[in-house]
């Protein structure tokens, strides 16, 4: 295998690698409204990261399926809330922290209708993050690209994600050691002044004892 024909498969192996993708299937029981059971899924996400949610949901009477996306953050942002999905929606947004992403469904059963577990709708919820949440395809289109380049463009969208991991790493390692520095200054102030304090209560009792004693004529 020559030097020229290895790299599709270092492209290949590094992309493999490096995407974040989020499936998972389940069934969603349908709950009345006033007891209901959010499904939420979570995955943490960079600020200023591309997600896209697609939601499939499969055929179900007398049921409605809600969706909302937030986050953990201080701020807890919503990036979209859709009601009575039907087959299959697409929910694209960009982040606005770092922070965990909730995808929270709920399935509500129609009124008049008691709670079974045969009222359930199976959901496929798929969450795309950066690169494998950009629609590549399109671009090649619009771009006319090559499929080499358009592996190309994928990767160094790959690459500046590691990059910007890399960097929030590095700010975070920095705010900890920053963190650990504070405590380790105010441990060192604490302990003196407990040494001081120790030392002038004792001190303190020496005198103290001296005088009583020299009262009680015990001691010149």
């Amino acid at each position: 295998m020559t030097r020229y024909s290895t790299v599709p498969l270092l492209l290949f192996t590094l992309l493999t690698i490096s995407n974040v993708v989020l499936g998972i299937k389940f069934d969603l029981v349908a709950t009345p409204s006033n007891a209901l059971s959010p499904k939420c899924v979570s995955q943490f996400v960079s600020n200023g990261t591309l997600v896209v949610v697609t939601i499939k949901v499969g055929i179900g009477y007398n049921q409605r399926i809600d969706a909302e996306i937030t986050d953990n953050s201080s701020s807890h942002n919503e990036y979209g809330r859709k009601r009575d999905i039907e087959g299959e929606t697409r929910m694209p947004f960009t982040t606005h922290t770092d922070a965990d992403i909730s995808v929270c469904l709920t399935n509500i059963l129609d009124d008049g209708f008691r709670p079974d577990p045969k009222y359930h709708r199976t959901i496929d919820l798929d969450i795309d993050v950066g690169a494998e949440a950009i629609d590549f395809s399109a671009l090649v289109q619009a771009e006319k690209l090559k499929p080499m380049e358009a592996e190309l463009r994928k990767l160094e969208q790959v690459v500046q994600e590691i990059v910007d991991e890399m960097e929030y790493l590095r700010r975070r390692e920095a705010r900890m050691r920053d963190t650990n520095e504070s405590t380790n200054e105010r441990v060192k102030w604490f302990s003196l002044g407990s040494i001081f304090v120790l030392v002038g209560l004792g001190g303190w009792q020496i005198f103290y004892l001296k005088k009583f004693f020299q009262k009680k004529r015990l001691i010149d």
